[in-house]
């Protein structure tokens, strides 16, 4: 159970959430490195739990509050989420706060290669993904009640401040290179240009839940990040990650073969958002990848600072993707167009 006090989840969730019979069981989801997720399960209904991890924490980091508040939000909108059930926000009950919403059965990929899926049928998968993207960035604020979800301007001036702090905050050795993007990103900051929308702050494929015999998307998962901010910052992560290497670690497409693949290439999974948007271009996209890959290497920094502090969701793995902070770095001065080194 990984620490969590199950017989005091499920009193809790007796009281609040409709359909607990029986006993409780849970067991751990492993892999994630932000908020603990686990599978809950009664004799006749499954439930997932995410909470927040023990010790201390970055101020602003894991708010599960925020989490169950926007997918509460979005329910019945064109942004497939989860059914949020209900809230604890008292940490007497297991320690941290947490909340409990309904399990979804679908289909994920940890791999953007799709290498279990035929060829045939790995486009319409990017087609999609690309589609909720542009749903997600559509949402009306005010209508959902996410109006005061976040600050309306500024977005990459306050995400550059807030992630230098949060990276020196847990830095734990000298990353010139990480140093030299933050240089960078600081002076080539561009003006508020006015785009203002819902943020998911960690749009990937394997933070998705696709039908069990298709390519609709029935959730996005791991709203930990999500504000209001500016759009070309979510697509700009999708196209991050996708400059990383294969595999399970990198979860990238580097050098491989797209087409051959049946994959889109990176301009036409742009093209297709844009097209979904309705805007024609996104003209300096470097900047957005290089705050792409930024942002990324000060979460993997968060990561290894827990890991080594012993409070990390998965320690062991957190240490390995700590030491991704400098590629991460070098990346975002690639996308600068900046020497890596």
């Amino acid at each position: 159970m990984s620490g969590l006090d199950i017989n005091a989840v499920a009193d809790w969730m007796q009281a609040h959430v409709a359909g607990v019979d029986g006993p409780l069981t849970a067991r751990k989801i492993e892999g994630g490195q932000s908020n603990p997720t686990y599978l809950l399960e009664t004799p006749a209904r499954r439930f997932v739990l995410r909470r927040k991890p023990p010790g201390k924490l970055l101020k602003s980091a894991h708010a599960v509050e925020r989490e169950f508040r926007v997918q509460q939000a979005l329910a019945g909108s064109q942004v497939p989420v989860a059914g949020m059930l209900a809230l604890c926000e008292d940490d007497t009950v297991i320690g941290s706060a947490f909340y409990v919403m309904a399990y979804v059965e679908g289909r994920n990929f940890d791999d953007p290669r799709l290498t279990g899926l035929p060829l045939h049928d790995r486009a319409a998968v990017f087609e999609e993904m690309s589609r909720v993207l542009a749903a997600i960035h559509s949402v009306d604020l005010d209508a959902a009640g996410l109006g005061d979800y976040g600050p309306r301007s500024n977005y990459y001036r306050r995400q550059i401040d807030r992630w230098t702090g949060q990276y020196h905050a847990s830095e734990t050795e000298d990353i010139a290179e990480m140093n030299r993007l933050i240089g960078w990103l600081d002076e080539a900051c561009p003006e508020d240009d006015g785009r203002v929308c819902l943020v998911h702050g960690d749009y990937r494929i394997d933070n998705l839940l696709f039908a069990p015999d298709g390519p609709d998307i029935l959730a996005v998962l791991d709203w930990e990040l999500s504000t209001i901010g500016h759009p070309f910052a979510d697509l700009a992560a999708v196209i991050m990650q996708w400059q990383m290497p294969p595999g399970t670690v990198g979860r990238g497409l580097a050098g491989v073969d797209r087409d051959a693949e049946g994959l889109p290439s990176d301009e036409a999974f742009i093209a297709a958002y844009c097209a979904h948007t309705g805007i024609p271009d996104i003209p300096d996209f470097g900047f957005y990848l290089a705050f792409s890959f930024f942002r990324m290497g000060a979460i993997l920094q968060g990561v290894k600072k827990r890991a080594l502090d012993g409070n990390a969701s998965d320690p062991k793995r957190g240490l390995m993707l700590g030491a991704y902070v400098a590629e991460f770095a070098r990346g975002g001065l690639r996308a600068a167009g900046l020497p890596g080194r």
